[in-house]
């Protein structure tokens, strides 16, 4: 059976200038060998610190962006290849929730008209079955229907993020890439925008690609998790396993700077010393070492391999070395 989706070694880097006006050109490295695997109706979670290449992968899946190298495939079509005639018709199923819901709006279109371009430029209807498709489209996000009328400085930043939602929506999508899609948000909107997710995810079997910083909101909204520093994927599983036995030290890290929403748990901190790494010069070997309790000798001379340690867990951790090949 084919993946929804899958991503095969992606790699993006961006030219940049620094020094005195901008005399030294360098090079970032925002994704190194990046691959994963979503399936129909799954929220995979792609966790990290700002600045681990999160974002730009959720960019470069949808061709936001153009990746340097790699394959990504939806429904075994790729995306990568795809001219500018084949790759309308794939947008059309595969959609993005941004960060911030006001910046992503027009301010000087209504809503109607916002939700109901994509339609437009598609093909999809009369103008009156436009119309009615962004009504139903906005109540089954929580919004009233006169909010068609309205502009986006006029709503608040829950139901903005709403809006925001039910543009993607709109196109019937297999796919989401949801970008930090709560992180702007009071505690009490980011669950009830959570809900709303959940509830589309299992009516209309959607996939996701959940992109966010807050271990939590992973937990509780995604079935599978990848866990990003640097640019890389450093371990991959499922949320149980990740969160109860996590192999990799950023993610035992990551797990113990997350609150706990019980007073009575003991939670033991992980101290992380070092400087946080460059991703304009990233550290030899593994790029995690500076901060690392457990670095040995071979951390800083040989950045390790991926490690599969079970069918649906693997992990690039020194710590747990490739089983020897038969004989």
């Amino acid at each position: 059976m084919t993946a929804l989706l899958e991503v095969r070694n992606l790699v993006k880097t961006f030219a940049v200038r620094r020094g005195f006006m901008g005399g030294d050109r360098a090079t970032v490295h925002a994704l190194s060998d990046v691959s994963f695997t979503v399936e129909q109706g799954e929220a995979f979670g792609l966790v990290g610190e700002s600045g681990c290449g999160k974002s730009t992968a959720g960019r470069a899946i949808l061709r936001l962006i153009e990746a340097d190298s790699g394959r990504v495939l939806f429904n075994g079509e790729n995306v990568h290849d795809a001219d500018a005639r084949q790759l309308r018709r794939l947008r059309r199923r595969m959609q993005i929730v941004f960060q911030d819901p006001y910046s992503s709006l027009n301010p000087r279109r209504t809503i109607g008209r916002t939700l109901g371009e994509p339609m437009r430029v598609h093909g999809l209807g009369s103008p009156r079955e436009i119309a009615a498709r962004v009504r139903a489209v906005l109540a089954e996000v929580g919004m009233p229907s006169d909010a068609a009328d309205k502009y986006p400085h006029e709503f608040s930043g829950g139901q903005r993020q709403r809006i925001g939602i039910a543009r993607a929506l709109v196109l019937e999508p297999e796919l989401i890439v949801a970008d930090e899609p709560v992180s702007a948000l009071d505690v009490s909107i980011q669950a009830q925008i959570l809900v709303l997710l959940r509830g589309l995810q299992e009516r209309r079997r959607l996939g996701f690609v959940f992109i966010s910083h807050d271990l939590g909101v992973v937990r509780h909204f995604c079935r599978t998790v990848a866990v990003m520093y640097l640019g890389r994927i450093v371990e991959q599983g499922r949320v149980p396993q990740i969160f109860d036995e996590p192999l990799h030290p950023y993610t035992r890290a990551l797990r113990a700077a997350s609150p706990v929403p019980d007073p009575k748990a003991r939670v033991i901190m992980t101290r992380l010393e070092g400087e946080v790494a460059s991703a304009l010069a990233p550290p030899r070997g593994c790029h995690f070492h500076p901060r690392c309790p457990h670095a040995m000798p071979v951390c800083r001379e040989t950045y390790p391999p991926w490690v599969q340690v079970a069918a649906d867990r693997g992990v690039a951790c020194h710590l747990y070395p490739a089983p020897a090949a038969p004989t």
